[in-house]
C-alpha cells in the first residue's frame, strides 16, 4: 500500500534508523586514503564518522546502517568491541588510561550497527536501494560519512524537530556565504512557510549565484519520510545505461508528483566539508581550539606562531 502524506501526518513515526553511505574511494585524500577510509580521518582524536554517529544517537537513532565497500573494513573494526589486547593494555596502564578504556568500550555500544556492501550502479542514490528491506516503511536520516553541519542544537536535532512538526521529508540546509557556494550545492525554490523553512517546489543543482532561486543551499544530511520508497523504482527505471544513480533523481520525482519536501536552515550551523582537504584542515583547527584538554594551549600556540 502506498504511503500517503495524510497517513504520515496522522501518526508520525519515531525516527529510529539512519543510513550512512561510505563506499566512496576518497581519492581527494590519496595517498592517505589508500588503506584508510576517508570517513576515518581524525578530527583531533575522533574519526569524522564517529562524530556523526554520536550526534545521530543523541536524537534517538537506534540502528545505523553503513554502506561500505571492499576497502572499508576499518570502519567496522572501529565500531566493534575493542580487542582483548587493547583492553589489557589499557587496564595495565594505570589510572590515567581508565577513561580511555571506558571511552573505547562505549564506541561499540552507541547503536546497533548494520553493514552492507554497496551493490548496483555508482552514485549516492544506490545505497537507498541497498537498504530497502531494512528501511522501507519508516522515516530515516541519510547522512554522509565525511561532512556535517556543526550546530547547537545539532543538525539532526533540528531536522527531526521539523519532521515531527510537518511530517514530511526534510533537507538540511545552510545559507550560501560565498559566490562559489552557488556552484557547489543544490538550491531550492518555493514558499518560505516560516523563517528558514522553504516548502520546496524545485531543486536546482549548482545554479550559480545569478540563477539561484534562493540562498538556501542543501548540504549534509536528509530526513526522508517513508514516501520516498514510492518513487525509487521509477527513478531507477528512468536511469540511462552507464549513468550514475543520484538521490536527487528520486527527490525531483517526488516534487514533480506533489510530495512535500522542506528545506530547513540549520540555525547557527556551519557546514564542515571534511571531504575537502582545505576545509578538513580548518575543521581540525576549529575543533582543536575547543578541545577541553589542550584548547587553550593550542590557541596560544597559534597566536604565537601565525
Amino acid at each position: 500500500m502506498p504511503y500517503t502524506t495524510k497517513a504520515v501526518m496522522s501518526k508520525i513515526q519515531k525516527v529510529r534508523k539512519a543510513v550512512i553511505p561510505a563506499a566512496g574511494l576518497g581519492t581527494r585524500f590519496l595517498p592517505q586514503t589508500k588503506a584508510m577510509p576517508k570517513e576515518m580521518l581524525p578530527i583531533v582524536d575522533k574519526p569524522i564518522i564517529q562524530h556523526i554517529v554520536e550526534e545521530l544517537v543523541e536524537v534517538g537513532i537506534e540502528t545505523i546502517i553503513i554502506i561500505t565497500g571492499y576497502h572499508k573494513r576499518a570502519i567496522e573494526d572501529h565500531f566493534d568491541t575493542p580487542s582483548t589486547e587493547l583492553i589489557n593494555n589499557l587496564k595495565t596502564g594505570g589510572k590515567k588510561k581508565i577513561p580511555l578504556l571506558k571511552e573505547t568500550r562505549k564506541i561499540s555500544e552507541l547503536a546497533n550497527f548494520v553493514y552492507l556492501r554497496q551493490k548496483g550502479p555508482y552514485g549516492n542514490g544506490t545505497p537507498l536501494l541497498n537498504v530497502r528491506s531494512i528501511i522501507e516503511g519508516e522515516p530515516f536520516i541519510y547522512a554522509w560519512g565525511d561532512d556535517f553541519i556543526d550546530a547547537n542544537p545539532s543538525e539532526f536535532r533540528q531536522i527531526v524537530d521539523v519532521y515531527e512538526k510537518y511530517g514530511c521529508s526534510v533537507l538540511s540546509s545552510v545559507r550560501a556565504k560565498k559566490d562559489d557556494d552557488y556552484n557547489r550545492w543544490g538550491f531550492v525554490s518555493g514558499e518560505e512557510i516560516e523563517p528558514g523553512i522553504i516548502d520546496a517546489k524545485k531543486i536546482i543543482e549548482k545554479p550559480g549565484k545569478e540563477k539561484a532561486p534562493s540562498s538556501l543551499g542543501n548540504v549534509s544530511s536528509f530526513l526522508f519520510a517513508p514516501e520516498i520508497y514510492n518513487y525509487i523504482d521509477e527513478a531507477f527505471a528512468n536511469l540511462k545505461e552507464g549513468k550514475e544513480f543520484y538521490y536527487n533523481d528520486i527527490l525531483k520525482l517526488m516534487l514533480k508528483r506533489g510530495e512535500r519536501v522542506l528545506a530547513a536552515e540549520i540555525k547557527g550551523g556551519e557546514f564542515q566539508d571534511t571531504g575537502n582537504k582545505l576545509e578538513y584542515m580548518k575543521t581540525v583547527v576549529k575543533f582543536g581550539l575547543r578541545h577541553p584538554e589542550f584548547g587553550k594551549s593550542f590557541r596560544k600556540y597559534l597566536k604565537e606562531n601565525i
